[in-house]
């Protein structure tokens, strides 16, 4: 298929997996092990971070660059049967995009680091966006899940 639009990456993630098969199943899997992510931002997006100081968490978009574009229908562990790919978190999906919801660790604004809550990619993943978490805004309490 060709692309409908192109992605920028804004930089790159930091974490201890080296290759795809070391990364923990889920981010709770990942913060399970410890530690934290280094989000290293390339210079020109560096002035994005200016006042990001003021929020406790933030949502991460991240590109699964190694992942399987091209599977539909996927038979997780935690499911019985199988499961069309937009009713799953798996990265294997058209678009590879990952998300989680961090707390900000620390900033170096002047460096483009922010260190945030440990998070299930490998090391060097591309780093799509940043964007503040609002808890009135992007919670759903009473949310229906299977």
């Amino acid at each position: 298929m060709a692309p409908d639009a192109g992605v920028v990456f804004i930089g790159r993630i930091h974490t201890p997996w080296q290759r795809r098969a070391d990364c923990p199943r889920n981010v709770l899997r990942a913060r399970e092990a410890g530690g934290t992510a280094i989000l290293e931002l390339d210079p020109i997006y560096r002035p994005g971070l200016h006042r990001l100081e003021a929020f406790s968490h933030v949502i991460v978009l991240y590109w699964m660059d190694e992942a399987e574009r091209d599977v539909m229908v996927q038979y997780p562990r935690h499911a019985e049967g199988p499961r069309g790919v937009f009713s799953i978190r798996s990265p294997a999906r058209p678009n590879p995009i990952a998300f989680s919801v961090a707390a900000i660790i620390a900033i170096e604004a002047e460096h483009g680091l922010v260190e945030v809550e440990q998070l299930d990619c490998r090391n060097g993943t591309p780093l799509i966006d940043i964007k503040p978490y609002f808890s009135t805004i992007d919670s759903v309490p009473d949310a229906r899940i299977p």
